[in-house]
């Protein structure tokens, strides 16, 4: 750029109020603009334009060496590194090469009309993977093949081992009573399904997360301690809770969470407690837990302990006191339902670890369309980050087109059906929020879809005319049982003591440290993740062996992964009665049966 050229830059620039700075300073950014002019290629007016236009958003009267800066960054930089529109034709994908056959396969048509057949003239129609069959084909044939996203990865073969397994439909595990009842539902009639509190005060969309302060965190873990040590001292008619590190030769019953010394796994010799705030300023002290016959302890777990500390450097416990469970919901003017109603649960992963088609999926839907269920609670990973052509980035598709295409499968496929659906998501979703509480799942529905399609955080708490469900996608019984440490000679077996105290710490996850895997964020985990009541029934997936259990009133069901590996795993299916209102002697669970059923 001349010298004249900048004294015009100038002069529209003063034209607008804009001054130049005054001094030393000023001949430098008359250089600096020669040099944004030839480094960005701009004329005189263009870059004029830009730096008024730059001006006016940041509202500035004079131009200096920082504003001069932040401009190149903010303006220049950007729109010399916007991507380019690539407009190569030759390169297509599988939709494109199927519109290019299409026109093509019309214009033989169109041409066959003006010529007489011959024996030789018949086309053969192509169907290869590679080159796939026309529109009029496809809706000729099963509406399998018109939901297969086969076309996502180019090694899309069903899985061998799970074609040929031969438990289809088999009942693994039962609950209730079985006999006798029906395992069809009625197609969401007479069935509403919501979230148990408001929208408002509900985890609906997505948050900003990844700005925690440890403050903050040690903030979330006082308050669920002084929670449930309230509940608990109510509960015992407990006096006062007294200083855990305070050296007293009589008994004392504190308030503390539950660590672990070392960063090992815990265990006997390990054990330590961190006192409360308020008694003991968060103090920690060794805990002896040889005097006690029973005991069921894991790191995260709030507990009132009785028992000496008569140096102030160890507590010997004595008694560990019992958690207390919240009450279950009861509803307002509710008569009891005449019908009951079917829920199936699945969760995924929904394809084999050896293939990419949803052929798991496609069978599920077929049992939806022949049992018609009233609600169809789905839970994630709808598109598994472990999945080895996910981590190997062997799709042809991105992960956000794979779940869209997936969620079209399932709404368009139990349509017909008419049940309810509840998708709720996963941590190993790759292409959703890796953060726990998890915000629902977005996809786009029709108006009649919305209607029956309700995507739900994790965890998430709902109504079923009037039954409350708890539903959480995280491994929760894996990651609590592998922690957990136990001397008892009661009958519970390791998930019925991991499901206990879940409803007994009012939380779907108590678990602290968590594990690995989980990236919690703690000051929506407070507000989002904690038993507003205990669940009528709780569902909680695991890597581990199916079960359905009655824990304290409340019915638990691991329904197993719809596929295990290579081969196909299960789902659960349960029978629900609406509940009443009325006083009763006795509580009767509205959950009359239940069943695990291998896929």
């Amino acid at each position: 750029m001349a010298a004249l050229a900048v004294e015009d830059v100038l002069a529209e620039l003063r034209l607008f109020g804009l001054d130049l700075e005054e001094g030393e300073d000023g001949a430098a950014l008359t250089d600096k603009l020669v040099e944004l002019c030839t480094l960005y290629r701009l004329k005189e007016n263009e870059i004029a334009d830009e730096i008024i236009a730059f001006a006016i958003t940041k509202q500035f009267i004079k131009l200096t060496a920082e504003s001069l800066h932040i401009f190149e960054h903010e303006v220049l930089h950007k729109r010399s590194t916007k991507p380019q529109k690539r407009k190569d034709p030759r390169i297509r994908d599988v939709n494109s090469i199927q519109e290019l056959l299409d026109v093509e396969e019309e214009e033989e048509n169109l041409l066959d009309t003006y010529t007489s057949p011959s024996k030789g003239s018949q086309k053969r129609v192509i169907t290869t993977p590679e080159n796939p069959r026309s529109k009029r084909t496809v809706s000729n044939c099963s509406p399998r093949l018109a939901f297969s996203p086969s076309s996502f990865s180019p090694r899309a073969t069903p899985s061998q081992k799970y074609g040929s397994r031969s438990n289809r439909g088999e009942v693994v595990t039962s609950f209730g009573s079985v006999q006798g009842t029906s395992w069809r539902g009625n197609g969401g009639l007479a069935t509403s399904v919501n979230l148990f509190h408001s929208p408002q005060d509900s985890l609906t969309k997505p948050y900003k997360f990844m700005f925690q302060e440890l403050v903050d965190n040690r903030e979330v873990l006082s308050c669920k301690m002084e929670d449930l040590g309230a509940a608990l001292k109510e509960h015992y008619k407990i006096e006062e809770f007294s200083s855990l590190i305070i050296p007293v030769q009589e008994p004392v019953t504190v308030l503390g969470q539950i660590g672990c010394d070392s960063n090992g796994k815990l265990n006997a010799k390990s054990v330590i407690l961190e006192g409360d705030q308020e008694h003991s300023s968060g103090g920690l002290v060794p805990v002896d837990v040889s005097e006690l016959q029973e005991y069921s302890l894991f790191p995260g777990q709030v507990v009132v302990m009785e028992g000496m500390n008569s140096t102030g450097e160890r507590l010997v416990v004595s008694k560990l006191y019992e958690g207390i469970p919240l009450p279950f919901y009861q509803p307002v003017d509710q008569a009891e339902g005449p019908e009951l109603q079917m829920v199936l649960v699945a969760c995924g992963p929904y394809t084999t670890s050896d293939s990419i088609t949803y052929d798991p999926m496609l069978d599920l839907i077929d049992v939806i369309n022949r049992d018609k269920p009233d609600v169809c609670i789905l839970l994630g990973p709808f598109l598994d980050a472990k999945h080895k052509q996910v981590e190997d980035s062997q799709l042809t598709a991105s992960f956000e087109d794979v779940f869209k295409r997936c969620m079209k499968m399932i709404v368009e496929g139990t349509r017909s059906a008419g049940s309810h659906l509840v998708i709720v998501p996963s941590l190993r979703d790759v292409h959703h929020h890796c953060i726990y509480p998890q915000p629902p799942l977005t996809c786009e529905l029709s108006k009649e879809d919305k209607q029956r399609v309700l995507f739900v955080s994790d965890p998430c708490t709902l109504e079923i005319n009037s039954v409350v469900f708890g539903l959480t996608s995280v491994d929760l019984v894996f990651h609590m049982g592998s922690e957990e440490i136990s001397s008892s000679s009661n009958v519970l077996d390791r998930f019925s003591r991991t499901l206990k105290h879940i409803l007994t710490q009012r939380s779907y996850y108590p678990l602290y440290p968590p594990a690995e895997e989980m990236n919690i964020d703690y000051e929506h985990f407070y507000q989002y993740a904690a038993l507003p009541v205990t669940p009528d029934v709780l569902i909680t997936p695991s890597e581990l062996r199916y079960f359905i259990k009655d824990v304290l009133g409340c019915v638990c069901v691991n329904p197993g992964r719809l596929t295990k590996g290579q081969v196909g795993g299960t789902y659960g299916r349960l029978c629900i009665q609406q509940k009443v209102s009325k006083d009763q002697e006795e509580r009767k669970s509205p959950c009359i049966a239940a069943q695990v059923v291998r896929i």
